[in-house]
């Protein structure tokens, strides 16, 4: 199935990657976010990989933190790519063009929300760690730009009687360890973020997102250009219906961070059922009702 016009998705980055420095704000914070959680692991990774890379934010956030020794940077977009730095390549998510156990950590930042099969991307990445290797990732989840959705929505119904879909679906945190368990991981870990942006006008958002390379690339997406009457109706609707006392209109960013391991016979594994040495209705200090 395919959600995704990943074609318009390469465009959209191309587009976007002479200028994204002007736009990379939400890149560069959930970059940090990535590498503050790097921290929490006390070992090395010889050889990584970051995965939809866009023009380095991730590789330069890792800098100043030890444990990675050499990073190969990769991302959809050739023009991303080429400015990402000498160690990028050209590679889809969906095809991965790396052997198996090629890696001891691969991360990937704001990249894999565009994937049409997810489930069959993390089973390709997995195959490339090697084993106890770390996976690392943030994407965007399913609450993300819900103000957007519902003002672009309602303008679209207001002006034609019907709407075309404007905002990208993205994936539930709550489906996101199951997926990571489906693709073979060991010691899956989902958890979200939100990022909330305040701007002064709800068009700067849209211009935003086309300067990130993060417009619409849905393939059941109208692709006729929006009418002027329809942004305006959205603008205007956005501030009816989120604008606070200030005059500002709120954007929310939902990341999702994924952790997980390839498996490795060294991790902690579950006990048998009937194995257990202490009584869980004692640490609740509770009765037990058989």
């Amino acid at each position: 199935m395919s959600v995704f016009n990943r074609q318009a998705v390469r465009l959209h980055r191309d587009r976007a990657a002479v200028k994204l420095d002007d736009y990379d704000f939400l890149l560069q914070e959930v970059a940090d976010r990535l590498a503050d959680r790097l921290d929490d692991f006390a070992r090395t990774f010889p050889l990584a990989l970051d995965l939809g890379c866009h023009t380095g934010q991730l590789g330069r956030a890792l800098e100043s933190r030890g444990g990675i020794q050499t990073l190969i940077q990769s991302d959809f977009s050739a023009a991303m790519a080429a400015r990402a730095g000498d160690q990028a390549l050209v590679a889809d998510e969906e095809a991965l063009p790396f052997g198996e156990n090629a890696f001891d950590a691969i991360f990937s930042c704001l990249s894999l929300h565009w994937v049409n099969d997810l489930p069959g991307t993390l089973a390709q990445i997995r195959r490339a760690l090697k084993p106890d290797g770390l996976f690392l990732a943030a994407m965007l989840g399913g609450e993300t730009l819900h103000e957007l959705r519902v003002a672009l929505t309602h303008s679209e119904l207001a002006e034609t009687g019907g709407a075309h879909p404007r905002v990208s679906p993205f994936a539930d945190v709550r489906d996101a360890g199951g997926l990571l368990q489906r693709a073979g991981f060991a010691l899956p870990v989902a958890d979200m973020d939100e990022i909330t942006v305040s701007y002064a006008d709800p068009v700067k958002l849209m211009t935003d997102l086309r300067g990130m390379g993060e417009t619409n690339a849905v393939a059941a997406r109208a692709l006729n250009f929006t009418r002027p009457a329809t942004l305006l109706g959205a603008a205007a609707h956005y501030r009816d219906v989120f604008e606070d006392t200030d005059g500002r209109v709120p954007a929310t960013f939902q990341v999702i961070f994924l952790t997980a391991w390839a498996p490795h016979e060294s991790q902690q594994q579950p006990l048998k059922p009937g194995q257990s040495k202490a009584r869980l209705a004692d640490a609740l200090d509770s009765d037990e009702i058989s």
